[in-house]
């Protein structure tokens, strides 16, 4: 080895103190730069959170909040409805309640415990179970459902495509096929338990049921108050039910609401869902009810529910009682309802007693405020034509329709102002029709000698009830004359004149929608097929529409038309409900919110002056002095009428009837009612029924305001 010299000594030893300063100099920097960024890191840190804790803080601390604590909402009672008297016609029931609220995450099998437990503590009795509500309790134990899984096949794992099925709803679908009858074949017990079972699991998440709502006794609310730790998202309640404390013919006016196992009517699930209602909610499915179910339903109440890491319910507190829905009062006294029925229903109880009534569907009436549109009273009686029994139900004066007969004579002759044919009391002459091809269409004063010709003008055709008149009017507005045997020139199928006299029909109420306010109503029928030659209406039939023998309406159109004549021209909407009210403290009828305005659909398109000639002949009707005044059985009553009658020629089956009508109104100076009466089908009207019942209508109202 080579030995180092002196020099290369002293190169080694300068060296390595210079190395080991320079290694020295750079471990401090580093170190330096490593603390630096920890350092920036902590200030990050410490920002950041401050930013959360002082920006952000109370919105997270919400958010921790609303993930353990909920809000849930559960239905309020229904507002009331009263009758213009302040009678209570529907109210509420109280009942005790025991209810479930399902929480988040809760699976079926979760379920069946419950389920089970509530069972052994109260009674539930048990619904009509179908074979699936069955199967679905027993697969709700993890073990039968493992059970019914083993039976599936490879085959019944797939699909027709051979394919592998990974849908959870099929294969569970296919489960239930697997499902043995000896397994369902449940005790007394066990139905109970499955329909405990079935009623939880019928809601979703944070949703409550009714496990037991009819029967609840205070022992079961105390029993199930002691077990509520046992028993998650089981807790006591009210419900309602809708009772009708007074015995009146206006129940089904009133509607029908669902019950909660029925929930939200299917086709109007979507719509109802949108306004913030759950699939259980009761709502008004039928005529008041849910004309106004905005207003009758109230306001949920709400409780406040706390809930464990899996989603169970721990406690549920109530936060807001809810309100009651607001209230209704009606146009209608139930008195005046009552003793209206009791007039029809005597008079055409005699005429089931002459025989007059053997093929008749019943009798419908209507009285209404001419200058309101409020309806006063609706008598719908359907006659059963095997027994002759009388059903009573308000809902026909809107949904059946009958031939109006010459009723609809004051139109007619409006439309002639409408279209200039005539321009005010203008006379032309009655005598029978022939038309080409056709019977004869005559008046009935006026029906045998072709050529007996009668000057009347616009009032003696309403006071005599001319068809020729009529008919007359419409030969005008094809700008012809009459001529005896004449050909139409008016082609089968063409639409023109109909929607002519249909329009000005329309004006006062007929064969269009009155607006009343109820679901559901009809608007008689109106020939429109037009387009299909066999069933296009004939040139014919336009006559046969001018005197009423074509089209047919409800009891309401002609009660509102007689309105609009007696009013001066102006058609209001009929309504039933007078106003909105809120709730006093106990729960009855409170404070008027909002008064129902009359609606004011349209005006009648004539003068004053046209619309006076037509209220003179309505005013002749009853009290003319001609040989032919139709009206005159009308005459003597309590206040003076204006009426229109109307016989419309019908058959039933091989008998020929007809229908005995009268629209009305009364005081004729100042009217307070107008009527409508309809008698379909009756063999003879040689009594004036129709006259007879307008009468006493009038007479009973006369009565009703002296009081």
């Amino acid at each position: 080895m080579k030995k180092m010299s002196f020099l290369d000594k002293l190169k080694k030893d300068n060296e390595e103190p210079m190395t080991q300063k320079s290694k020295k100099s750079h471990i401090p920097f580093r170190l330096n730069l490593l603390f630096f960024v920890i350092f920036g890191l902590f200030v990050a840190l410490i920002v950041r959170l401050g930013y959360l804790q002082i920006a952000e803080g109370q919105e997270y601390a919400q958010k921790a909040e609303e993930n353990s604590t909920l809000k849930i909402k559960s239905s309020a009672p229904r507002g009331q409805i009263y009758d213009a008297k302040g009678n209570l016609l529907a109210g509420n029931k109280a009942n005790l309640a025991i209810t479930y609220t399902r929480g988040k995450k809760v699976q079926t099998k979760d379920l069946v415990p419950i389920a089970n437990k509530v069972n052994d503590l109260i009674h539930v009795p048990a619904d009509e179970l179908t074979e699936r509500d069955k199967k679905d309790y027993w697969l709700a134990d993890p073990e039968n459902l493992k059970t019914a899984q083993k039976r599936l096949t490879d085959k019944d794992k797939q699909d027709e495509k051979g394919n592998k099925i990974t849908d959870e709803g099929t294969l569970y679908t296919k489960t239930v096929e697997k499902v043995k009858p000896e397994e369902i074949n449940f005790d007394e017990h066990t139905l109970q338990a499955a329909t405990i079972f079935k009623r939880m699991n019928s809601v979703g998440e944070l949703n409550t049921a009714f496990i037991k709502n009819e029967g609840v006794t205070q022992d079961e609310i105390a029993i199930i108050g002691e077990h509520t730790s046992e028993i998650s998202g089981v807790s006591t309640g009210m419900d309602w039910d809708r009772e009708y404390p007074n015995d009146t013919d206006l129940t089904s006016l009133l509607g029908k609401v669902s019950s909660q196992k029925a929930g939200l009517p299917a086709e109007e699930a979507d719509e109802y869902i949108a306004k913030g209602y759950e699939l259980n909610d009761r709502v008004g499915t039928s005529y008041l009810e849910k004309q106004y179910e905005d207003i009758l339903q109230g306001h949920k109440a709400i409780s406040e529910v706390t809930l464990d890491s899996k989603g169970k319910i721990v406690t549920q507190t109530p936060v807001s009682e809810g309100k009651k829905g607001e209230n209704l009062k009606l146009t209608i006294d139930m008195a005046f309802q009552a003793k209206i029925e009791q007039v029809v229903r005597e008079q055409y109880q005699q005429l089931l007693g002459t025989g007059n009534a053997n093929y008749s569907d019943g009798a419908y009436v209507v009285v209404m405020n001419p200058k309101t549109g409020a309806v006063m009273a609706m008598v719908g009686l359907n006659r059963d034509a095997a027994t002759n029994e009388l059903t009573s139900d308000p809902i026909y004066t809107i949904n059946k329709a009958f031939e109006p007969g010459s009723v609809v004579k004051g139109a007619t002759i409006s439309a002639g102002y409408e279209q200039g044919v005539i321009s005010g009391n203008d006379v032309l002459i009655d005598e029978p029709i022939q038309i080409y091809g056709s019977k004869q269409k005559a008046s009935v004063f006026n029906n045998t000698i072709v050529g007996n010709q009668i000057p009347l003008s616009a009032e003696q055709a309403l006071e005599y009830s001319s068809n020729a008149y009529m008919m007359k009017l419409v030969l005008k507005m094809m700008k012809i004359d009459y001529q005896y045997n004449m050909q139409l020139p008016y082609q089968t199928g063409d639409p023109t004149l109909f929607n002519v006299l249909r329009k000005t029909f329309g004006e006062y109420g007929m064969g269009v929608s009155t607006g009343i306010d109820l679901p559901g109503e009809g608007t008689g029928y109106t020939n429109t097929a037009f387009d299909d030659p066999e069933n296009a209406p004939m040139p014919g039939h336009l006559l046969d529409l001018s005197f009423g023998q074509y089209d047919t309406y409800t009891a309401m159109q002609l009660a509102q038309y007689a309105a609009t004549v007696a009013n001066g021209g102006t058609r209001y909407a009929p309504h039933v409900v007078e106003g909105i009210y809120d709730n006093k403290s106990d729960g009855s009828i409170g404070e008027l919110k909002e008064q129902i305005k009359p609606n004011e659909l349209n005006k009648v398109d004539i003068s004053t002056e046209q619309m006076q000639i037509i209220q003179n002949g309505f005013y002749d009707v009853v009290h003319g002095n001609g040989v032919f005044t139709t009206g005159k059985y009308m005459q003597g009553a309590a206040l003076d009428i204006a009426a229109k009658t109307g016989t419309a020629e019908t058959n039933v089956g091989e008998h020929i009837t007809v229908n005995s009508n009268v629209v009305a109104y009364a005081p004729y100076n100042d009217p307070e009612i107008a009527v409508s009466v309809i008698l379909p089908h009756l063999t003879s009207e040689s009594t004036r029924p129709n006259q007879s019942m307008v009468t006493a209508i009038v007479n009973a109202y006369a009565e009703y305001k002296a009081q």
